[in-house]
């Protein structure tokens, strides 16, 4: 009986340590800090392990704290899964298997993975992947962030306006592709010869990038790619737009939510008095 006693305790606390929620204090827990103070720490290696100068002076120093790391992330996603049984939907073996295939659970296994399969392939391509997916640890830093929360809201409860900004997009592409084909095909048939090859033309002309590699030369190739510009303009506002309105939405209510005592009114404090009494 007391040694069941004794790992609810542990679990308890990790849970409050680990479980940003479920920390009583303000901003972080400590253990929370030490995540993200090592999750860039990870991040920096990874990018500085992809110049060859350093990995060849420095190999046995990037691949020592990389072991450290992994050790110390492994038994932090263990010591996740475990106390995981605190939050009721999460309880038993079942529960368990079903925090192992959440988002974030999946994020911090995916993190653990790229170290794993360094340590047996030679393959060229392969160690640039999993080096690039050593960054993949960056994402587990949105754990801890009420504005991620806010975005994936926004962006969920916009997703059909999205979606229509996102067709839209793409009838602009092939359109103006199409009609630039029409016209410049035989003046410029290497760049223009095809509608795939008019893409590339459309892509950044309709992101307001120009590289200016690639340009229409008859006066009505100009004509049909200053509409394609100006086009673009609205293209680019539109979801930035959307996302905008519905981010500054999330935030309101998160905002109405945790209002301060300040800011309540008089009835308000009224109310709440009276609730405290009874």
């Amino acid at each position: 009986m007391a040694g069941s006693e004794v790992r609810s305790t542990l679990r308890q606390r990790l849970y409050r340590q680990l479980y940003a929620g479920a920390w009583e204090g303000d901003g972080m827990s400590p253990v929370n800090r030490l995540v993200c103070f090592l999750v860039l720490i990870a991040a920096s290696v990874a990018v500085l392990d992809t110049e060859v100068t350093l990995r060849d002076r420095f190999a046995d120093i990037f691949f020592a704290i990389e072991l450290i790391l992994f050790v110390f992330f492994l038994v932090e996603y263990i010591a996740r899964v475990y106390a995981s049984g605190e939050d009721p939907q999460y309880r038993g073996f079942v529960g368990r298997l079903k925090y192992i295939v959440s988002f974030w659970a999946l994020v911090d296994l995916l993190a653990l993975i790229p170290f794993l399969v360094t340590l047996g392939v030679s393959d060229a391509f392969v160690l640039r992947l999993m080096r690039l997916l050593r960054l993949l640890r960056l994402a587990r830093l949105g754990r801890f962030s009420d504005a991620i929360d806010a975005v994936l809201s926004a962006v969920g409860e916009r997703r059909y306006e999205l979606m229509l900004s996102l067709l839209a997009a793409m009838f602009l592409l092939v359109g103006s592709s199409s009609v630039l084909y029409l016209v410049e095909a035989d003046a410029q048939p290497e760049t223009f010869g095809s509608i795939p090859r008019a893409l590339w033309w459309s892509v950044a002309t309709l992101t307001t990038v120009g590289y200016g590699d690639v340009t229409p030369i008859t006066a009505l190739g100009k004509i049909c790619a200053g509409v394609t510009a100006i086009a673009g303009i609205g293209l680019i506002a539109m979801p930035t737009g959307v996302l905008a309105a519905a981010f500054s939405d999330a935030l309101q209510r998160k905002r109405a939510g945790a209002k301060p005592i300040r800011d309540l009114t008089i009835d308000e404090t009224r109310d709440q008095e009276e609730k405290d009494y009874d």
